[in-house]
């Protein structure tokens, strides 16, 4: 299949080859072409132009042309963090926090993650793939092309096996590429009262061999005050090195313990939360790789802090974003209403965005070579504006739909 997309107002994202992780300082350089056109063959970009500089196509068979005038062409949202896959949402749960009651205040009643695993534990497979590839598909009309699906919502080892397998048939059903992280210690279940060393340490031993099985890609743990300690991602973080799965942590989200420098000190693919970050936390990121991934969803919905994602910038560390969507603490698969929060409450720039939710959300999930930017020999994965004067309308218009189409390896999806 060819396909032509011309008069393109202003095409995002056009690097000549794949960029990498950028870091802060540079995310306000997403390049772009205006009046252009975009060439995509068999699912994947060609080439791009301006229209000035019209392609040489002599042959027209089998040609697909669409005419994108006043429109702006994106490359598809890169969303690097979730929990695509639940039992059933937590409603009840909003209206305690109506009711005054903190995320933390649910937890130690037994709610949050506990009720999640309680309604896994009752949900058939085939169940838990039906509603989980049905959020994927509003994800994709949303316009997200890529993403990322955690387990943690198991906690014993029947049932994080179940949600890997879950996973692993999203992957293999879905269009758009797909990640998977394995989480060891997302919350003590009550069995386990008490005893969190042996918890992790069963864990380790009993439910890492079996899910290597079944296949995973990266490794992750819930390092907080209430949570799992720094002892605790120490020994992931050798276990992530052990073999060969990056690390993708959540930390810092209530309290800084200690979790960062630990986790940049292990060369931890990325840090997601974030929304607390000390002085001695500061200094741990400066002139690392590792990614910091915001998660403004999570913030608007639990009320608590968003992450510094302008002074991460500033101090060039670089940063992604993410909807951490779940049934508690950030119920929105909506990467559009992510990308409105950070420019509102976290004051990053429009460009910056388009780099935090593209290309950085893709280098987060180690498949910037296939997507997240518009560039030749990466996936035609991408989004089609409607009529706009200027990029910050896309974020401007709060709760609108300001897409006009989706293209996934070329095909449109609307």
């Amino acid at each position: 299949m060819r396909l032509l997309i011309k008069n393109i107002q202003e095409l995002f994202g056009t690097f000549e080859s794949n960029p990498g992780t950028i870091k802060g300082l540079e995310m306000n350089k997403f390049p772009s072409l205006t009046n252009a056109w975009l060439a995509v063959e068999d699912g994947f970009i060609v080439d791009y132009g301006c229209m000035t500089d019209w392609p040489g196509i002599t042959d027209w068979a089998d040609l697909t042309i669409v005419d994108a005038e006043g429109k702006m062409v994106v490359p598809c949202w890169c969303d690097s963090h979730t929990h695509t896959v639940f039992a059933k949402a937590r409603s009840l749960e909003f209206e305690d926090k109506i009711n005054g009651l903190s995320y933390e205040e649910i937890a130690r009643r037994g709610g949050g993650i506990l009720n999640s695993a309680h309604a896994m534990s009752l949900t058939s497979e085939d169940q838990l793939f039906e509603d989980a590839i049905s959020r994927v598909k509003k994800m994709m009309l949303n316009g997200t092309g890529a993403l990322e699906i955690k387990t943690g919502y198991g906690l014993d080892v029947e049932n994080e096996l179940k949600m890997l397998r879950v996973i692993q048939r999203i992957k293999s059903s879905s269009p758009i590429p797909i990640k998977c992280t394995l989480i060891i210690g997302h919350a003590l279940p009550a069995d386990y009262h008490s005893r969190m060393d042996d918890y992790i340490q069963m864990l380790l031993e009993q439910l890492l061999p079996k899910a290597q099985e079944i296949g995973f890609d990266f490794l992750d743990i819930f390092c907080e005050r209430d949570y799992f300690q720094v002892y605790h991602l120490e020994k992931l973080l050798l276990k992530s090195k052990e073999l060969n799965k990056p690390a993708k942590i959540h930390v810092n989200q209530f309290y800084s313990i200690g979790g960062v420098d630990m986790a940049v000190n292990h060369s931890a693919l990325s840090l997601d939360h974030m929304e607390v970050i000390s002085d001695q936390d500061w200094v741990a990121l400066k002139d690392k790789p590792t990614i910091v991934t915001g998660l403004p969803g999570c913030s608007l919905f639990t009320k608590i802090p968003y992450t510094p994602m302008r002074k991460l910038m500033d101090e060039n560390i670089p940063v992604a974003l993410a909807t951490d969507f779940n049934p508690g603490s950030a119920p929105s698969s909506n990467m559009n209403l992510i990308n409105s929060l950070a420019c509102i409450q976290m004051n990053m720039k429009p460009l910056e965005v388009l780099t935090a939710s593209c290309q950085n959300g893709a280098a987060a999930m180690q498949i910037d070579e296939l997507t997240g930017s518009i560039t030749p020999g990466k996936i035609a994965n991408f989004i089609i504006t409607k009529p706009l004067e200027r990029l910050s309308e896309l974020f401007y218009f709060l709760g609108e739909d300001n897409i006009d189409q989706v293209y996934i390896k070329g095909n449109p999806l609307r």
